[in-house]
């Protein structure tokens, strides 16, 4: 794989998070100090922060899944032997991939509706396919990861080595 690629692999969603979040801190900062200073705020403002949020947390939901970050419980994950816990790893992707794939499904058709009928944000006069596609293009990418994820652990279980569980918060 070429250096580029394994450079994005490894980095777009934390760049898209970070260009997203320096959006929303920046232009929250604009708006807090409109409001303060001149006594005057835009709905555009409120729009781009609220969208810039959106995004976040459908690319975020994408990064955890990659760095297996998601909220779990796994107590019962230390009793277990590595194959077992492989398998149940696997068979967890393999319901998250349907989810996400259903989710992909009908977060599609809401876009498609949205292009269709030409439906644009009140503020910033902008289509709101722009805005309604941070779910399809958040449940997409989580289709990639756990695909990536998916194949990681069969890979794992194949040569007999411990199934990648993701770093832990609190030890």
């Amino acid at each position: 794989m070429p250096d580029f690629v394994k450079s994005l692999d490894r980095n777009a969603e934390r760049w898209a998070l970070l260009i997203f979040y320096v959006m929303l801190v920046a232009t929250m900062a604009i708006e807090v100090l409109r409001r303060e200073i001149f006594s005057y705020s835009s709905i555009w403002g409120e729009e781009i922060v609220r969208y810039s949020f959106i995004y976040l947390a459908w690319i975020g939901a994408a990064a955890a899944v990659k760095d297996r970050a998601h909220i779990r419980i796994d107590v019962l994950m230390h009793y277990l032997g590595p194959r077992l816990k492989a398998l149940l790893y696997i068979f967890g992707d393999i319901v998250m991939f349907v989810v996400a794939v259903i989710a992909l499904y009908w977060s599609w058709e809401a876009v498609h509706v949205s292009a269709k009928f030409g439906s644009v944000s009140h503020g910033l006069r902008v289509s709101m396919v722009w805005f309604l596609m941070a779910v399809p293009v958040g449940f997409g990418l989580m289709i990639l990861r756990l695909t990536q994820s998916f194949l990681r652990d069969l890979r794992a279980l194949r040569d007999g080595r411990p199934v990648y569980e993701g770093d832990k918060m609190f030890d």
